[in-house]
């Protein structure tokens, strides 16, 4: 197993219960809000309660702009696409499915990793990730493999495995700076910069949601109390954090950590939502941990 520090593992591991916790609240908000709206007001908040201590980012003098089209993509794949994506998703299938389906991170991180930044994967790594894809597969086909013969994906599944590859591009990019003194930054403004362009690009898209005619919002005190939540617990908690982590244990070896969102976000929905996992389900998540433990295993050294 690759030394972590104890504070890397729980950066990553507060990181995965929060955004299990996104995604259960994104289901019980279905029928409340519409899913771009939420994302919207989610990274609204999330940008208001953060300006006061990110603010300085804006001043002319900060190297937000001499980066800026480096932080128009960050903001657009981390904070962006892949939260209107998840809402999306959530539409139209499971908090379980959503999040197991996300599992698929780690394959798409390591092609990602070769093709883009030149670093390559370990045998075991590939193993691995093969055999939390097969987990995948089994949430895909609900269990069931001879349906593959004649499988019938929903919109959701689709979604969130595009909002997955993004996801991965993502991690790369916060983990490899490369001419931008990021690491230098105050975290604080770091992060202002991806939630505003974020949420500015949220914005446009909330706002062809808007002129369609599907954006709607119906607030009480329950629903306001979810998108708290959301605009503090899995944004600001958890963007740090997986800052954090991805820092501290490569992108890598963060999205095999990723791969505990489905436990947490199983057990929150049994207790929640009344939706417990079926047994395609835990089968799909052994298949994951097999991965995880696989993947984690040093290399033999001849």
């Amino acid at each position: 197993m690759p030394h972590l520090a104890l504070s890397t593992v729980f950066y990553l591991s507060l990181s995965t219960i929060l955004w299990a916790g996104n995604a259960v609240a994104g289901r019980v908000l279905v029928g409340s809000i519409s899913p771009i709206t939420l994302s919207a007001v989610r990274w609204g908040l999330a940008a208001l309660m953060l300006l006061p201590l990110g603010w300085r980012v804006f001043r002319p003098s900060s190297a937000l702009w001499q980066n800026k089209t480096r932080f128009l993509v960050l903001g657009l794949l981390g904070v962006g696409s892949y939260n209107v994506l998840l809402y999306l998703a959530l539409q139209t299938s499971t908090a379980i499915n959503v999040t197991l389906i996300g599992a698929s991170m780690p394959i798409w991180m390591l092609f990602i990793g070769a093709v883009f930044y030149q670093v390559r994967p370990t045998f075991l790594q590939l193993v691995g990730a093969i055999v939390s894809l097969v987990g995948v597969t089994v949430v895909l086909t609900r269990g069931d493999p001879v349906s593959l013969l004649a499988l019938q994906v929903v919109t959701g599944d689709l979604l969130i495995m595009l909002a997955t590859i993004l996801w991965a591009f993502y991690s790369w990019m916060i983990s490899r700076p490369g001419r931008s003194p990021e690491r230098q930054w105050p975290w604080a403004e770091f992060l202002m910069a991806q939630v505003m362009i974020g949420f500015l690009w949220t914005m446009l898209f909330d706002g062809m949601e808007i002129a369609t005619g599907h954006a709607f919002i119906q607030l009480n005190y329950f629903t306001g109390a979810l998108i708290l939540f959301v605009a503090i617990g899995p944004s600001l908690i958890a963007y740090r954090c997986w800052g954090l982590g991805v820092n501290g244990a490569g992108p890598t070896m963060a999205a095999f950590f990723a791969n505990l969102i489905p436990l947490f976000t199983a057990l929150l929905s049994a207790a929640i939502l009344g939706d417990p996992p079926q047994l395609f389900h835990g089968l799909a998540f052994a298949l994951i941990v097999i991965g995880i433990l696989i993947s984690s295993s040093r290399q033999p050294s001849n």
